[in-house]
C-alpha cells in the first residue's frame, strides 16, 4: 500500500498529464486527487487529454475542465476525434495521435485508464500511455461499471470528504449527457471513495485509489 503525498520544490510546479478516452474519465478517476492538488500545491501545470472530443461531450469536457483546472498555473486541453467505442479499430490513428502528444513533453505524473479495464477504449488508451512514457510514473485510475473489473489498488490519495462531495457535485452538474445512465449516480462515485477511504484509513474517510506498476525510489 502506497499513500501519494507529491513533494513540490519551491518554484517548480508539479507537472500532471491526465488521459481519458472520454469527456468525463478524468473527472470520475481522479477528479478528487486533482481537485486536492490544486487546493494544496503551490503550482500545479496541467495537460488535459479526451480522445472522444467530439459535439456536445467535446462541449462538456471542456466546461468541465476549464472550471476544474481554474487554479492550474497553466493548463493544456487535448482533445481527439476517436468514434467513441471503436477505439481499437482506430489504432494507428490512436498511436499517431499518443507520438505527438508525447513531443516536448515530460510530465511528473501521468494519470490514465487502468491497463485491465475491460471497456475497450479505456484498455487501448493505457496501452498507448504505457508505450508512449516508458520511463515517467504513471498511475492507472479506476472507472466503476456494470462489468465488475474494480480490482486491487497499490496507490492510495486520501481526500478530504468536502472534496469528495465537490468532485460528485462537479461531475452532475457538467455531464448532463451521463445522467439517464443507470452507472451514473453521486452514490456510485461517493461509495467508491469511501471504500478506498477505509483500505487505507484516510483520516476523512475517502479517499481515490490507482494501480501504479513502477516506481523508482
Amino acid at each position: 500500500m502506497l499513500t501519494l503525498q507529491p513533494k513540490v520544490e519551491h518554484g517548480v510546479p508539479l507537472r500532471l498529464l491526465c488521459i481519458g478516452a472520454h469527456s468525463d474519465d478524468i473527472e470520475i478517476g481522479c477528479g478528487a486527487a486533482i481537485m486536492a492538488w490544486l487546493d494544496t500545491l503551490p503550482a500545479v501545470e496541467v495537460t488535459w487529454v479526451v480522445l472522444n472530443g467530439v459535439a456536445e461531450r467535446k462541449q462538456e469536457a471542456r466546461r468541465s475542465a476549464d472550471a476544474l483546472l481554474r487554479r492550474a498555473k497553466r493548463a493544456r486541453l487535448v482533445f481527439g476525434t476517436f468514434r467513441d467505442g471503436f477505439l481499437p479499430a482506430q489504432y494507428l490513428k490512436a498511436k499517431t495521435f499518443f507520438e505527438k502528444l508525447k513531443q516536448g513533453h515530460s510530465p511528473d505524473i501521468v494519470l490514465t485508464h487502468f491497463l485491465n479495464d475491460r471497456h475497450q477504449d479505456h484498455r487501448i488508451t493505457a496501452e498507448l500511455t504505457w508505450n508512449t512514457w516508458r520511463n515517467h510514473l504513471v498511475f492507472e485510475y479506476e472507472i466503476p461499471k456494470y462489468e465488475g473489473d474494480l480490482a486491487q489498488p497499490n496507490a492510495y490519495i486520501p481526500v478530504s470528504e468536502a472534496i469528495a462531495h465537490r468532485k460528485v457535485a462537479h461531475l452532475e452538474r457538467y455531464f448532463s449527457t451521463q445522467r439517464t445512465k443507470g452507472w451514473f449516480a453521486a452514490d456510485n462515485f461517493l461509495a467508491l471513495m469511501r471504500v478506498r477511504g477505509l483500505e487505507c484509513r484516510s483520516p476523512s474517510g475517502y479517499a481515490e485509489a490507482f494501480h501504479a506498476r513502477k516506481f523508482i525510489l
